[in-house]
């Protein structure tokens, strides 16, 4: 019989960590302790004092270091012991948006609906219930195309009082919302060929032979130009403001589609400049020409070169569909200062216009403008300050769209492609409740894995190279990957973005910008210890993963042994189903494999 590939190490049922895996554990480091405080063993006679008396040192510091964790965590754990769930007010609860409070901290001229996480730290202890009719979310690919009304906040008061593009877009029933209507399809396919032959292309099918792979959909509506785009193998990630009723990105999520919340009031998105193939913009109600063009230049930020610019409005009907920017068109205001930031106005046609970012470098320093050039080279730009300068023109990154092959060269991660290969096919066939039944599941061949389209979305909370999204593309998975490199680890995210996968800077300090119950698989490589090494609390990254998880959704957490205990022990607070299991390798990596329960109240 072939060996499996991992065995039991513990099982978690109850809500309390066991007291004697403490007890052992703190006898353990109290022996260590004292061994190391009598005299050397004769196997290390042949080294030096100094040499002793360091490595002593170190071993001691990290005894301690381990008894006082330990401590905590057993105080922590007792102390979250009677976790409850949160009231129906925090059931579509998103932090770091609280107007009020950003109101009382002096922020006002929009910057009130921004994020703040500095003065919404309200982080509580409990867990965000699901509505009181919520049901999972349909698969792939059925649901990309219908929701269950009851899992958004969208009455159908706001629908009846929206226009009439909302409800040709939408079909409301009893209990679900529907996105597939004839309509629908023929207006969204009409609108993607219409830019395609806009920028020079025979159909859409050419965007991504065009260079067109990655698209940032600003203001998505209900995501449906996004979905299409999928389906072209063009990936759209949705970026829209915090709304607390009838959520642009929480619509977009619930269909398992890319979104993140996102503004253009006062600060920087949180990718890195040369980012996008294409912004788009349908009538996303943000008045590009205003704040002496800083939009517009955070929009050159995030494009590549040669890059578009697609802008759709209504708006343009008041100018009598004019095609001469010249003569009064609603692309006059922005075109004056497009020229300043070395745009071209490619095409008009009715309500669209696509500008084109230039190919040239040389261009920015040869223009005639008072917007100068950034100095130094690109950082993370987290979060920073819109900034009155042009960035992205000295990085080693500056390759036109239309030279570009199919991106990062295939062979360049061939080892971590590997990697990742073989620990997708352990993660899938891990995928199944039988993982905590007393007699786990094992991989085999005879095994029936879980099906293609089981989840939707992953979201990799540590995404090092992208690995796992190349490796869920390469095995034809139902699925997509937001890729978050944590701030403060290794800036990996312009070459993810370049490998055309969605993927944003985050601080894990910090709670992420989505809405509750939208990620059906969290994944993170080392994320546990990171996070413990810059002195955050482990407690509230749990907290905050259960808040985006769907119920019935999966964890998988790769780390070390000691992290991994710890949040063990976490999970089964906050009610999880977990195992910890020993990959076998020699190492003291470990595997927690946990799944979310729906709770019903």
């Amino acid at each position: 019989m072939r060996s499996p590939w991992y065995k039991k190490i513990s099982i978690v049922f109850g809500p309390r960590p066991p007291l004697n895996w403490l007890l052992l554990c703190l006898a353990s480091v109290l022996v260590l302790i004292a061994l190391l405080g009598s005299s050397s063993s004769s196997a290390l006679k042949s080294v030096t004092s100094a040499a002793k008396s360091d490595t002593y040192r170190k071993l001691k510091e990290q005894a301690t270091n381990d008894f006082l964790e330990l401590r905590t965590l057993s105080a922590g754990a007792n102390r979250i012991g009677e976790v409850s769930l949160c009231g129906k007010d925090r059931e579509n609860y998103v932090p770091c948006y609280n107007v009020s409070a950003n109101l009382l901290a002096g922020f006002k001229d929009g910057e009130e609906f921004d994020r703040h996480c500095e003065v919404s730290r309200d982080r509580q202890h409990c867990l965000v219930r699901p509505p009181k009719d919520y049901k999972i979310p349909l698969n792939w690919p059925t649901g990309r195309d219908v929701i269950w009304s009851a899992n958004v906040r969208l009455s159908k008061d706001q629908f009846l009082s929206s226009g009439t593009r909302t409800k040709r877009l939408m079909l409301v029933e009893e209990n679900q919302i529907a996105f597939h209507s004839d309509d629908e399809t023929d207006d969204i396919k009409d609108y993607s060929h219409l830019i395609a032959d806009m920028i020079g292309l025979i159909s859409d099918a050419e965007f991504n032979q065009a260079g067109v792979r990655t698209v940032l959909d600003i203001g998505c509506g209900f995501g449906s130009f996004g979905s299409h785009l999928l389906s072209l193998n063009s990936m759209a990630v949705c970026v829209a403001s915090y709304e607390l009723m009838g959520s642009q990105v929480q619509l977009a999520l619930e269909r398992g589609l890319p979104a993140i919340i996102g503004n253009f009031i006062s600060r920087q998105l949180p990718f890195p400049s040369l980012s996008y193939d294409m912004v788009h913009c349908s009538q996303c109600g943000i008045a590009w020409d205003e704040k002496d063009g800083l939009f517009l230049i955070e929009v050159d930020r995030m494009l590549r070169p040669g890059g578009y610019f697609v802008l759709t409005s209504q708006i343009s009907r008041q100018y009598g569909g004019s095609t001469n920017p010249k003569k009064g068109s609603m692309s006059a205001p922005i075109e004056e200062f497009a020229q300043k930031i070395c745009w071209k106005l490619l095409a008009e046609q009715e309500e669209t216009f696509i500008w084109q970012k230039t190919t040239d470098a040389l261009c920015y320093t040869s223009r005639q403008s008072d917007i100068p050039l950034c100095k130094g080279e690109d950082i993370q730009s987290y979060y920073q300050p819109l900034s009155h300068c042009m960035s992205g023109k000295n990085s080693k990154r500056w390759n036109p769209i239309q030279n570009r092959s199919s991106g990062v060269p295939p062979e360049d991660f061939f080892e971590d492609l590997e990697f990742w290969r073989s620990s997708l096919r352990n993660y899938w066939s891990l995928l199944s409740p039988l993982i905590f039944s007393d007699h786990p599941k094992r991989p085999g061949d005879e095994d029936p894995l879980p099906p293609y389209n089981m989840v939707r979305n992953v979201m990799d909370m540590s995404a090092h190279f992208g690995g796992l999204n190349a490796a869920l593309l390469e095995s034809r998975k139902s699925v997509w990957v937001m890729n978050v490199v944590p701030v403060g680890e290794q800036n990996t995210l312009p070459l993810i973005l370049d490998r055309g996968f969605a993927g944003v800077w985050h601080d894990w300090c910090e709670p992420f910008p989505t809405y509750p119950r939208t990620y059906d698989l969290l994944h993170a490589n080392g994320l546990l210890s990171g996070i413990t090494s810059q002195g955050c609390s482990m407690i509230d990254l749990l907290f905050e993963m259960d808040r985006i998880l769907r119920p019935e959704g999966w964890v998988i957490l790769s780390d070390k042994l000691g992290p991994i205990e710890k949040a063990r022990m976490l999970a089964a607070q906050i009610r999880w189903e977990a195992r910890v299991i020993d990959l076998l390798n020699g190492s003291d990596q470990r595997l927690l494999v946990c799944q979310k329960p729906f709770i019903r109240k």
